[in-house]
């Protein structure tokens, strides 16, 4: 393969990080191939002041980078898949996903303070309904406010004194070497992940050399706890548009997926989890789907 392969990301610091880590991996393979990195600013990185899911949701962070890997403006793109949508254009394919690194969110304080901790009526800052409906069922009295904008500048307006805590992914503080702020995180269990958190995937064209190389550094185990995350968001995506978190775990050749799907406007937190054959990943992300849409409907919901 002649050349140097082009490398799309959003430009932040930590999708750059995200980037490198997977170049490190393939250039640790093919010591022959040189990987370039191409920053891109999507709509996501622009549109900081309105709530994602009112201006087009996930898709605002892939669009314009998976536009560049179509017109072939790069070989490949890294995306945090926690931020891809459940459908991607028909000639493009994830071809390989990382090992994941620590699904959990975390409360970031800046002195340290647990959520029982916080004041009554604490202002904490999060970008996601998802972590928000979870927040409200375990602290009802707190002052939920919208926070978009990078890690780096999340925490500089908690440290500003504009937020008492804030909500982050431990993935991506870990990967910015800001390991100090994960001394508090939630159990997967009282605040169920996002569907792909932890995960970064490789995007590339179908067919190919390029998708045999990438598909050769795919974590096999975390690509079957992704394809149970997703099918279970693809299975509910015909249903009510309400907020839902899933997360799998492997044990040996057993597989449990956990899931949370928010009704009445976010006031009811549903949870739920299924079991099973790890081969048997998507029917396994599906049946808790059905299961929550069987819990949703018993409710007279939707």
């Amino acid at each position: 393969m002649n050349g140097t392969i082009r490398v799309g990301t959003r430009e932040s610091a930590l999708a750059m990080a995200q980037s490198r880590l997977i170049v490190n991996l393939l250039e640790s393979r093919f010591s022959g191939l040189k990987f370039e990195l191409v920053g891109m600013k999507t709509r996501g990185d622009v549109l900081l002041d309105t709530r994602l899911d009112l201006i087009g949701g996930k898709g605002l962070f892939v669009n314009e980078i998976e536009n560049a890997l179509i017109e072939d403006k790069i070989d490949m793109a890294v995306h945090s898949m926690k931020d891809m949508p459940a459908v991607m254009p028909g000639q493009l394919t994830i071809a390989a996903v990382s090992e994941r690194e620590d699904p959990r969110d975390v409360l970031v304080t800046t002195n340290g303070q647990s959520l029982k901790e916080l004041r009554n009526g604490a202002v904490v800052g999060t970008s996601s309904i998802r972590r928000e409906v979870q927040l409200l069922a375990l602290r009802p009295d707190l002052n939920v406010r919208q926070l978009r904008g990078n890690v780096l500048t999340r925490l500089d307006k908690l440290g500003a004194g504009e937020y008492d805590a804030i909500v982050l992914a431990a993935a991506g503080l870990k990967r910015l070497g800001l390991h100090e702020k994960c001394g508090r995180c939630f159990s997967v269990e009282e605040m169920i992940p996002a569907i792909g958190q932890g995960i970064l995937g490789v995007q590339v064209r179908k067919g190919g050399k390029m998708q045999e190389l990438v598909n050769s550094v795919n974590s096999p185990d975390t690509w079957l706890a992704l394809e149970a995350e997703r099918s279970f968001m693809v299975r509910l995506n015909g249903g009510c548009s309400t907020p839902v978190a899933a997360h799998a775990v492997i044990s040996g050749n057993e597989m449990k997926i956990m899931g949370m799907l928010a009704v009445n406007d976010g006031k009811t937190v549903l949870r739920a989890a299924v079991e099973g054959d790890k081969r048997q990943a998507p029917t396994l992300g599906e049946r808790l789907a059905d299961l929550m849409v069987q819990n949703q409907r018993s409710m007279g919901d939707c």
